[in-house]
């Protein structure tokens, strides 16, 4: 898959103004996974698993990257092209779209309970019903489509946030002896899987965050943007596919810089939260978990900045962590509808045509053309998927780290199989002068590997109980 034209790539300095999306990214990315799960990790294990940190960082690059390499490559998404492949119609398009319908309401559901875990801390209530309120309102913004300006300051709320941990992480750095033995591979002589999955499920952004990256580095206009269908298989003039070789490597040049931005900011912030965790939270014997883990984390900034600090990292999760229910319930909305269109139009285009079309046939019959309409499948999944679902998930469990370690689980559990299929996708449906080389292709399989195992032992310990 090639596609016919392909622009100019930027060059000098111009190339910096490309790298906003990685930051974007690492703004999303470095969500709930760094706020809560890392100083987890750090609480129990200090310095220790600082190596998986980095290694799971730079796996992430690797992993983002060649998501957006199929988009600059042929103006296609990667779920369009993982359609394509052999087999039954769509197989893998349902092996992504399942796990992810339980990932986001479960996501969405915990997000909110640390921001409902929050607000109780600092106001009267019950956290559950804030939790719940956070989400019916996120879900009446992102409906209306009116939440640009919340989510300006979710973002400016949550560079704050980075900001100011960097700056404590500084303050209580003993030195870089601890930290640097840290990178040196062990692993516990009696792990907590239960503590350590989730955290490494949710290190920038998780399975479904990869998928992202592919999206807003097209959506940006990386390498030309996503073409239509039709245009894309239409004939008309061509440029030389030397010309094209050539472009389509300087536009993932430019793509592999906005990646190494994302992941590299990420880091620094994660070893932070590590060391705020390893150096405050572990000495006084703290865990953060139960319905008032808001009021844990607070330590990382009261004994930094004294009680003005509590109630700044308090604000900044209900800001920063609310402006991420917003951006999650947005994000995967859209992804599901993208989804749910190309698995109809594949099953349409199919002879005889597929259960997914006669469904949506019949369907559309006693509803209307709506069922097809890309703005009205977004908006059912955001008030069903990333509404409802969570709002009962909310009612049913009042400890939001189970609710997120879940999530967490299943990120870990499913990125394996968005790894392999990426990469075969790239290996054989992309022009041979622009597939991955060894050296990526051989990470990527050790990426897959690398959360393939990691999941295989939770859940073989899980089974025997």
């Amino acid at each position: 898959m090639l596609r016919d034209q392909i622009p100019s790539a930027p060059t000098g300095l111009t190339r910096l103004r490309w790298y906003g999306p990685g930051l974007l990214w690492m703004l999303a990315a470095v969500g709930t996974g760094s706020v809560l799960f890392t100083p987890r990790v750090a609480s129990v294990y200090q310095y220790q698993l600082y190596w998986m940190l980095v290694l799971v960082v730079f796996f992430m690059y690797v992993m983002i990257r060649e998501m957006a390499r199929f988009s600059i490559v042929s103006g296609r998404t990667v779920l369009d092209g993982i359609y394509s492949l052999g087999g039954p119609a769509g197989w893998a398009v349902w092996i992504i779209l399942i796990p992810q319908l339980l990932a986001a309401a479960v996501g969405v559901a915990g997000i909110a309970a640390i921001v409902g875990s929050a607000m109780q801390s600092v106001l009267p209530g019950s956290g559950t019903l804030y939790a719940i309120g956070l989400i019916v309102l996120c879900v009446g913004f992102v409906f209306a489509g009116r939440y640009a300006k919340l989510e300006k300051l979710s973002r400016t709320m949550a560079i704050v946030l980075m900001g100011m941990t960097v700056i404590s992480a500084g303050v209580v750095f003993p030195d870089f002896g601890d930290l640097s033995s840290g990178l040196i591979p062990s692993w516990p002589e009696d792990p907590e899987l239960y503590v350590i999955l989730p955290w490494i499920g949710t290190i920038l952004a998780g399975s479904m965050g990869i998928v992202w990256f592919g999206y807003w580095t097209a959506i940006r206009g990386y390498g030309g943007g996503l073409v239509e269908r039709k245009a894309h298989d239409a004939t008309g003039d061509k440029q030389p596919e030397e010309k094209k070789f050539s472009r389509a490597h300087s536009w993932i040049g430019v793509m592999s810089g906005t990646a190494a931005a994302g992941v590299i900011g990420g880091l620094i912030i994660l070893t932070a939260f590590m060391v705020l965790g390893a150096e405050l939270l572990a000495p006084a014997g703290i865990l953060p978990e139960g319905p008032d883990v808001a009021v844990d984390l607070s330590r990382l900034f009261s004994e930094v900045w004294g009680e003005p600090g509590r109630y700044l990292l308090l604000l900044a999760i209900i800001i920063a962590l609310g402006g991420s229910v917003l951006a999650d319930q947005d994000g995967w909305s859209r992804s599901f509808s993208d989804m749910t269109l190309i698995l109809d139009r594949g099953s349409r285009e199919a002879r005889p045509a597929g259960r997914i079309s006669r469904l949506f046939d019949w369907l559309t019959q006693h509803l209307g053309d709506r069922l097809r309409d890309r703005a009205f499948l977004t908006r059912v999944y955001l008030v069903s998927v990333t509404g409802i679902v969570p709002v009962i998930i909310v009612m049913l469990f009042s400890d939001p780290v189970e609710v997120m370690s879940a999530s967490g689980i299943i990120a870990a559990a499913h990125t394996p199989f968005i790894v392999f299929i990426t990469l075969y996708l790239n290996r054989t449906h992309l022009p041979r002068e622009l597939r991955p080389g060894n050296f990526i292709s051989c990470m990527m399989a050790l990426a897959g590997l690398f959360y393939l195992s990691f999941a295989g032992v939770f859940f073989w310990d899980l089974f025997r109980g």
